[in-house]
């Protein structure tokens, strides 16, 4: 794209040998000429310009006056000055003024390179002002990671007695009608977790509890829940094969992907226009692989949303996908959902292509790797019936009362047997005293007094062979790094089903059978 140029210069012979010098080396510009206030300051007004070339001397201007005036309008343009009278002194203090140099007519030798030196510096300004900026947004997303990260904690002490205890309670429930009030409130408690993990989504890159699904199965839930809630006049239409492959998904993530998009192709759209979303598979060879500049060659599964929206001007469409990028106004947008997008689909091995014309519509492409052969044979293999336990010895330890006797309820309703603890010190001292009959231990690895990481190294080294199960209610980024390999034999997120806790202990001690 040729520079932007504007010359104040009353000479137009000077002027057309200014310009020859640049377009010899190369320099290519659109120049402005102006030689006056007037038509400078009218110009400023109208462009803003890539560089500013100003005579020090004009019959009715300055150039200390020019050099003021650019630089209230525009600070960072570089100002060269080109003149024959301006003298080494005046020269000076123009430099201290914010003049970028100067260079004398005589000497015009001088004048490509300080060019080629001002705009390098240009570069090399906005390059550290993008690197600043990406600093900033890291350090931001570091930020709601870490808030993300605390709130999930504290929500998920609370969700998981409310989930353990419906499924105690339901075990010995008859009446129908408690029966489905037990029900709705196990799908409330499951949405808040969904919710959490959502939340959690940004905070953790776009990792997740990945297994095999069917895509279909959340486009149709996610179709159903934009026909009940977008405006009646946007139009929501399916198409979907029924030979898609699977894939390895995160399936609360892979609906977060999938309502972001929508959700903007809704405002893109105000009250009227067309959405719809396709599920197709795709083969992916080497010419492709190098066209997209992503992915890896092979089957692909393909989730695309068209919408008959505004578009997407060429000029952001780059922009789209940065945290906290966003065109809506204040207040209607955070610039985090296409972000999250990105990062979740890189997450599980992904990409995203986006074609967009203006006035027209856009489409939003999503690739996810179909599963191997091998991936559906281990997930029929995985399958295992759980065996009851049979008064095996259970130490339950978290700081929540709640959790602790919950847990306990539980695993007695299921033939073990159990002791709690509300922090590090008290299991430790109660595994002293019983560690023959204790068979494992369920720990909480964020507590008080004595954090978890530091009790697990306690146990250990009282018994190496100690089967210890570790859950949290914050991501296990980081906390994995305080527990050595080896030390611990599941790690399970809070909130979680008594099905869930009940299998990792069955597996931990072989109770588990094909």
């Amino acid at each position: 794209m040729p520079l932007r140029l504007l010359h104040l210069e009353d000479n137009a012979r000077d002027a057309e040998m200014i310009a020859a010098l640049l377009l010899e080396a190369e320099i290519h510009f659109d120049v402005s000429r102006v030689d006056s206030k007037e038509s400078f300051v009218m110009a400023l007004e109208k462009h803003e310009f890539g560089l500013i070339l100003c005579d020090y001397n004009l019959p009715s201007f300055d150039g200390n006056t020019a050099l003021g005036i650019a630089r209230r309008k525009y600070p960072d343009t570089p100002f060269i000055f080109v003149s024959g009278t301006i003298g080494e002194d005046r020269a000076i203090e123009a430099l201290k003024s914010g003049a970028t140099d100067y260079v004398l007519k005589d000497r015009l030798v001088r004048l490509v390179p300080a060019v080629r030196r001002a705009l390098q510096e240009v570069e090399e300004r906005k390059a550290r002002l993008q690197l600043e900026e990406q600093l900033i947004r890291a350090q931001r997303m570091e930020s709601i990671g870490v808030l993300a990260s605390g709130i999930a904690h504290d929500l998920n002490n609370v969700l998981g007695p409310i989930m353990l205890g419906i499924e105690v309670i339901r075990r010995n429930a008859q009446d129908p009608r408690s029966l489905r009030m037990l029900e709705t409130m196990a799908v409330s408690a499951k949405r808040g977790a969904a919710i959490l993990k959502q939340v959690l989504g940004i905070a953790r890159g776009g990792k997740g509890d990945k297994r095999l699904l069917q895509p279909r199965y959340i486009i149709d839930e996610v179709v159903n829940l934009i026909r009940q809630t977008f405006p009646r006049s946007i139009k929501v239409i399916s198409d979907i094969q029924r030979d898609v492959p699977a894939i390895e998904a995160d399936p609360t993530q892979l609906h977060q992907v999938l309502l972001n998009i929508c959700i903007n192709a809704r405002d893109a759209m105000a009250e009227y226009g067309e959405l719809k979303i396709a599920l197709e598979k795709t083969e992916i060879d080497e010419s492709l692989s190098h066209l997209y500049g992503r992915g890896r060659r092979g089957e692909y599964v393909v989730l695309s949303v068209t919408d008959t929206g505004t578009g997407i001007p060429p000029e952001i469409i780059e922009q789209i996908f940065d945290p906290f990028f966003t065109t809506k106004e204040s207040g209607k947008g955070t610039g985090l959902g296409l972000s999250t997008v990105s990062s979740i689909v890189r997450g599980h091995d992904g990409f995203v292509t986006v074609d967009s014309e203006t006035g027209k519509g856009t489409t939003f492409r999503v690739y996810f790797p179909a599963a191997k052969q091998e991936m559906l044979e281990k997930s029929v293999e995985s399958k295992t019936e759980m065996r009851q336990g049979n008064g095996e010895l259970i130490l339950v330890v978290d700081d929540e009362v709640s959790i602790r006797e919950i847990t306990r309820e539980m695993l007695e309703t299921q033939g073990y047997s159990a002791v709690t603890a509300s922090d590090g010190a008290e299991a430790i001292a109660i595994y002293l005293r019983g560690k023959d009959a204790i068979k494992a231990v369920v720990m909480d690895l964020v507590m008080p007094i004595l954090s978890g990481p530091d009790t697990i190294k306690t146990l250990r080294r009282i018994n190496p062979n100690l089967t210890i199960i570790a859950v949290s209610g914050m991501t296990f980024e980081g906390e994995t790094d305080v527990v050595p390999e080896g030390d611990i034999r599941v790690m399970l997120r809070k909130p979680y089903s008594s099905e869930l806790l009940l299998q990792a202990i069955a597996e931990a001690l072989g109770k588990t059978t094909e």
